[in-house]
Order: structure tokens, then sequence, then C-alpha cells
């Protein structure tokens, strides 16, 4: 202990000694941080990689797989001056508009944010009913929640985030929604009882008419479904992570391990793209990033969304002479007879 004192006195000494010295290069070094820290308006692209999905999805009495599903990601940092700058100089990071992502000029990044995490779990959510779907086991809707998601009219007291509850007293599902507002008439006010940071409160909003003379509130929402499962399953990604492009790589995760017989026959599967509940896969963006992503993590086989993502893949894995087969993946049960021909 007096050991451990003394070390400190030593090094409260020496920072006086160099501070009493050198206090102006300590300064100009506080600004320099302060000025390369700084936001921007950018997020910086800094590379792709995969990770087995496996670490994210736990199956009660899972099957177990000889090879891996892996999910292709990209990683993606706010931006600050120092990435910026550093995005010109290193040919490797790209940066992309924070603006890009808005739905509306006067979102801000918590808006983007938020619709980002609620797409991870929409995605993981459709994933989930589709594999159980498809495996045969047992899966019942539990409950439903709806999120606004963007909000198209400034000044709109309704907000990105909040949850709606009821329209005018009902409570309605995602599809009654759109119906009850299509009985409304320009003018119409109509009372929205929503729940705003654990908290509800009623706001009114008027339906008005667009150009095409359809009848709106000037919002854009998500439904979120839960699930029971028999067997259970539980679903955790990193805090970290976000958006829908996992969805077709956790369903196939989720089905191997419903099931007896292994879609990896030992191989390592990577690949991306979103699924609906129907079983449909969607395109993503940053392919590029994934592929090559999947190319570094020796993966075996990459899925990538039909459509402009399977044509970027296919010229990308020609181009850079790739040593990885490419699938092209249009729905949940394609992919699955195609992974069957392996």
């Amino acid at each position: 202990m007096i050991k451990l004192k003394r070390v400190f006195e030593e090094l409260k000494q020496s920072f006086i000694e160099l501070y009493k010295y050198d206090f102006k290069f300590i300064i100009i070094l506080f600004f320099i941080a302060i000025v390369c820290f700084m936001p921007v308006n950018y997020y910086v692209i800094v590379g792709g990689g995969i990770s087995d999905i496996a670490s994210r999805v736990e199956v009660e009495n899972a099957y177990k797989a000889k090879g891996s599903l892996n999910i292709s990601y990209v990683t993606e940092a706010d931006g600050t001056l120092l990435t910026y700058v550093l995005s010109y100089i290193i040919p490797s990071w790209e940066k992309a508009s924070i603006n890009d992502y808005k739905y509306t000029d006067y979102e801000n990044k918590d808006d983007i944010n938020f619709r980002n995490e609620l797409n991870l779990k929409v995605a993981s959510s459709s994933a989930l009913n589709v594999a159980y779907q498809a495996a045969g086991k047992e899966i019942e809707l539990s409950s439903e929640h709806i999120y606004i998601v963007a909000v198209n009219k400034e000044d709109s007291k309704l907000k990105v985030g909040d949850e709606i509850l009821s329209l005018d007293n009902q409570q309605l599902s995602s599809n009654e929604y759109r119906q009850y507002i299509s009985t409304k008439q320009k003018g119409d006010i109509i009372k929205f009882k929503v729940k705003r940071n654990n908290k509800e409160k009623e706001i009114d909003a008027e339906v008005y008419e667009d150009k095409k003379g359809n009848l709106l509130v000037g919002i854009y929402f998500s439904t979120l479904r839960e699930y029971k499962t028999n067997p259970v399953t539980k679903i955790k990604f990193h805090s970290d992570e976000s958006g829908p492009s996992g969805g077709l790589m956790t369903s196939l995760s989720i089905y191997n391990q419903l099931v007896k017989k292994d879609i990896t026959k030992g191989l390592k599967i990577a690949g991306t793209g979103t699924i609906d509940e129907s079983g449909n896969i969607g395109e993503i963006g940053g392919i590029e990033y994934k592929i090559l992503g999947a190319a570094k993590g020796k993966a075996d086989i990459f899925i990538a969304p039909t459509g402009s993502n399977y044509q970027d893949a296919k010229k990308i894995i020609k181009n850079k002479n790739l040593k990885i087969k490419l699938i092209e993946g249009k729905n949940f049960k394609q992919v699955l007879n195609e992974l069957e021909k392996q």
C-alpha cells in the first residue's frame, strides 16, 4: 500500500513538472484532439466481415451444425473530422452522408438510430416466423406493436419512436389502421394515443390529402410482431448492431437448429438480405464490403439477394478473382433448395 501511494505521488509530481514547463504544448494537443473528434454530418464505412449468427440465436434443444451460418456485416462509425479526412486517404474507407439515411429533411440522428434498431427487431421477428413455418414447428402471434418510423409533416406533434396504442380510443392492427384512415375525410381530426418515453400521451393529427388523392396523417409506421414458440428461441444481437440485412441468415440459423438435417453440410456459409413474413428476400446496401468481408473470412458460399445485389456480387467475385461460390437469394425456400444441392 505504501509503495502504491509512492507511485501515485511520483506520477503526480511528474505531471506537475510537465504542466509547468510544457503547458502550452499540452493545451495545443488538447485542442487538436477536440478538433479531430468533432462530429460531422457523415458516417464512415471502414470495412466488412462475417460473424457466426449462432452466437446470437439460441434455440431450445437445438440441433448442432457441422459448418456455420454467418451474417455479413459492414463496419460503420459515426463520422468525425479525423475519420472524414482519413476517408480521402485510405482507399478502403468510404463516407456516407447522414442526409442519405433521412426520410425527411428535419430528422436527426436519434430518429435514424431508432429506425435502424427497430428494423433489426422486425427482421428478427420475421426470420423467426419464416423459420418456424418452414420447419413445421409451433409458433403463435402473441402481440403486435406499431411504431412511428418517420413523420413527414414538420409541424406534427407525433414523433419518430412513438408507439401507437389507439386511434380515437380504438385499438387497431396495422392493417386496420390503414383501413381506418381511408374512412376519414380531409380535415378530420384523429386522436392518437401513443407511448413515448414510457408515458402515454394523446395527440391530435389532422387528415390531409396528397397530390394523388390519398388520405394521410403524415406518418410512416412499422409493425413489430412478437411470437410464442415451441421450442423456445431467444434472439439477442449486440448493442452496436442494427438494420434489417441479417434477416435471411437469422432465419436460416433458426431453421437449422430446429431440424435434424444440417443445411450447412460442414461449410462456412455467409450471406445478407432482408426477409419479410412471407420469406421473400430483399436487397441491402454495402454489398461490396460484405462480399469482400465474406471472402476475407474464408466463407465457402455467399448468398446475395436477387437483383442488383446479386449482379454486383457476381461482378466483384469475377473482377477480384475471389474463391467463393455465389447463390442468388430470391426467397427462403428457394435458398434452402440451393443449399441442398451443395
